[in-house]
């Protein structure tokens, strides 16, 4: 069988990601023959990465307006989306009109108009559209899905789930194109689709009313003058600043990655990669409470924080026989960057599972670590994409189109509930499965 050829767009940090393992573990059966960006010193650079660094070989690059040019001269059977989330179903429709099979980064997409144009693309081509949820494959996050499946602690009646983000990580949603709702949805879609699709899977479940509220309660100029921290919004962005005393800055003067991604394209891609968090123009929230009704009755819920000292989450299940705890911790509490050394020697995951069940002792449940990017995971789902004979997952960890919208519809609904004050109905936005119970129904 002649390898699968792939072609990328969107050639940012998280598309190294997509690229490294398809030219290197997987060049016998994947290949890399095309490149689709804005920016030809994004292109140029990623193909001195493929000659210099993976030891692969330069591919053909074309700017966006050329995309469908390019799938057809390099005879695509596979398109990867890791462009800004707004983009997303432009790219992913126009591939699958291609006859491509798509594989994209989540979310799915950004709003309810262009999650039913994916739907009603892949409906009437047939095509392929895989979501790349890695959260799903980190080994601790399948226990609870095994334990839950298995019926550890009965029938499941209500999630409680929080997460934080700190003041580095979270801090950097607000430097980027994900502190504009037109781009990313904001938070609740953009990083949220990661926890709504974790417990969607987890309790097999569809979620179907969403009821929200949501603040700018900490970034944003507003907020650091009201809290005397004017000082900290002087200037536009980060790189060549005199702000050396201050905990948010970030330079992408790094003469590595960041530095030929980012500042050196700015000319021909007018993305600012290091904008100042306590600028004037953000319009996403960093503080959101969301309450979940799945169509089978459990409810959810959730919260996010993104001005957090430490980073990670609590999820908490309670069913009819018990109660099962998951705590996920991926950073310790950040000093800052003034004291990296301090952050990097504190800095160790820290991952517990114990269960409840109702008259019997309490227990942890341990889980073996796996080597690879975000805990593990990485690798997992890199086999599932690029291998032509994955591995049988019994653990249902890969998530079609429809499993992408259910997710993604959540932070969707959860934004227009915060607007409108009043819960939504997720039929009301788009009509996915309308008779469907649970998630494994779900393409």
């Amino acid at each position: 069988m002649p390898p699968k050829r792939f072609v990328l767009v969107g050639t940012g940090m998280r598309a190294r990601d997509f690229v490294r393992p398809l030219v290197t573990r997987y060049r016998d059966s994947a290949r890399l023959v095309g490149l689709c960006d804005l920016s030809p010193t994004r292109l140029a650079f990623f193909n001195h990465c493929l000659t210099h660094e993976w030891g692969s070989t330069a591919v053909s690059t074309a700017a966006p307006a050329d995309f469908d040019r390019l799938l057809r001269d390099q005879h695509a059977d596979a398109v990867i989306v890791t462009t800004v989330d707004a983009a997303h179903h432009d790219y992913i429709t126009r591939a699958l009109r291609a006859g491509c099979e798509v594989i994209t980064e989540k979310p799915l997409t950004t709003d309810a108009g262009k999650c039913q144009l994916i739907l009603d693309e892949v409906a009437r081509t047939g095509g392929r559209v895989r979501v790349a949820f890695n959260y799903r494959w980190h080994p601790h996050r399948t226990e609870v899905r095994r334990l839950l499946a298995a019926g550890t602690i009965g029938a499941i009646k209500s999630v409680n789930l929080e997460y934080l983000l700190d003041t580095d990580h979270g801090a950097d949603y607000f430097r980027r194109w994900h502190a504009r709702m037109d781009q990313s949805g904001g938070l609740l879609v953009h990083k949220s689709t990661h926890h709504f699709d974790l417990v969607n899977w987890w309790l097999d479940a569809i979620p179907e009313r969403v009821f929200a509220q949501g603040q700018l309660v900490f970034y944003g100029r507003a907020n650091a003058l009201a809290r005397g921290d004017g000082a900290l919004a002087a200037y536009p962005r980060y790189t060549d600043a005199d702000c050396a005393t201050d905990p948010f800055r970030f330079s992408l003067r790094d003469a590595g990655v960041m530095e030929a991604l980012y500042l050196n394209a700015e000319a021909d891609s007018a993305y600012v990669r290091d904008q100042n968090v306590f600028r004037e123009d953000i319009d996403i929230h960093d503080q959101m409470s969301v309450l979940v009704r799945y169509r089978t009755g459990q409810l959810l819920n959730y919260s996010l924080v993104g001005f957090s000292p430490r980073e990670g989450m609590r999820v908490t299940f309670n069913g009819d026989r018990g109660r099962l705890e998951y705590y996920e911790f991926i950073r310790a509490p950040v000093l800052g960057r003034l004291h990296p050394a301090s952050v990097q020697a504190n800095d160790q995951p820290d991952h517990r599972i114990r269960v409840f069940p109702h008259f019997a002792t309490e227990y942890e449940v341990t889980v073996a670590p796996h080597a690879g990017g975000h805990g593990g995971a990485d690798p997992q789902l890199a086999e599932q994409i690029f291998s032509p004979q994955p591995p049988a997952d019994s653990h249902r960890r890969n998530a079609g189109p429809e499993q992408g919208a259910a997710s993604a519809l959540v932070g969707i609904a959860a934004n227009a509930s915060i607007r409108s004050g009043e819960a939504i109905n997720l039929l009301d936005l788009v009509r996915l499965a309308p008779h469907a119970r649970r998630l494994s129904e779900l393409a």
